[in-house]
């Protein structure tokens, strides 16, 4: 599984190559974030073209820009990330497939683009969605859980057939899929990171971030490191047999609805 990094640091995205990330995401995306996430327990980050070129400055490995939602301001950003290296941008907030082929367009071959499933219209246009040449396919569990206006926890699209209808079309179309995010394997707040990995690999995940609680776990450790161990429990997922695999869902399964909002009803894996 590749797993990419959020860093603005050039020297700290090259040991994190070294120790095994696939690559580095910076995050241009805050326009109506702020807004729309009022109240939750989320992170935006102030990211700059600075940041980007100096990620790029120190890095052959892959390099994705996350830009803001579509609007009248893309064109320039896609512009801006590719004269500055980007492999990739990342469009969050998809609502309509008119949205991807137009991003698409401006891009024209100059860079990959990736596409994050994070709102309902998304999911239920997914084939349209994932139709267009894409470099990946994300979904994107906060922003889903609060487009959806619903109280229920972060992981429940995980075990309620949503993630898994979504990877099954992007499967369809040939592109890489990625959901949530990882960190130490003996860490992971409120699903055990371990259970969420067996998880990520039943579902055949290509990729996914380490982000925020990846950056806090490692603080007092060597996060290069690190990468290393999540990569061999990852390896050690692979490797359990159809009972096993069972059991890790339905241990999973639990640890979600154990992290539910009282009164709330558990959410049923299917």
């Amino acid at each position: 599984m590749d797993l990419f990094v959020f860093s603005t640091s050039g020297p700290d995205v090259a040991r994190l190559v070294g120790g095994g990330a696939a690559g580095a995401v910076i995050d241009w995306e805050r326009r109506g974030k702020a807004r729309r996430q009022l109240g939750e327990d989320t992170q935006i980050n102030h990211d700059t073209p600075r940041d980007l070129r100096a990620v790029r400055a120190a890095t052959t490995a892959r390099v994705v820009c996350r830009i803001n939602p579509v609007g009248r301001w893309t064109a320039g950003e896609v512009r801006r990330a590719v004269a500055l290296g980007a492999d990739e941008v990342l469009v969050p907030m998809l609502r309509r497939p008119d949205e991807v082929a137009h991003v698409v367009d401006l891009a024209a071959g100059r860079c990959g683009v990736a596409a994050m499933v994070e709102t309902q219209d998304a999911v239920e246009a997914v084939d349209a969605l994932v139709a267009r040449p894409l470099a990946r396919v994300y979904v994107g569990l906060n922003d889903l859980r609060i487009d959806r206006g619903a109280r229920a926890g972060l992981f429940e699209p995980m075990v309620d057939g949503t993630v898994e209808h979504v990877r099954a079309r992007v499967a369809a179309a040939g592109h890489p899929f990625g959901v949530a995010g990882l960190t130490r394997p003996d860490a992971g707040h409120p699903v055990p990171s371990a259970l969420l990995m067996a998880e990520m690999d039943r579902l055949g995940v290509d990729f996914t971030f380490l982000r925020r609680s990846f950056h806090a776990d490692t603080a007092d450790r060597d996060p290069a490191a690190e990468i290393g161990r999540i990569h061999a429990a990852l390896a050690l997922a692979s490797t359990r047999d159809a009972r096993r695999r069972a059991e890790d869902r339905a241990a999973f399964a639990r640890a979600i609805a154990a992290a539910a909002p009282v009164g709330l009803p558990a959410p049923v894996p299917v």
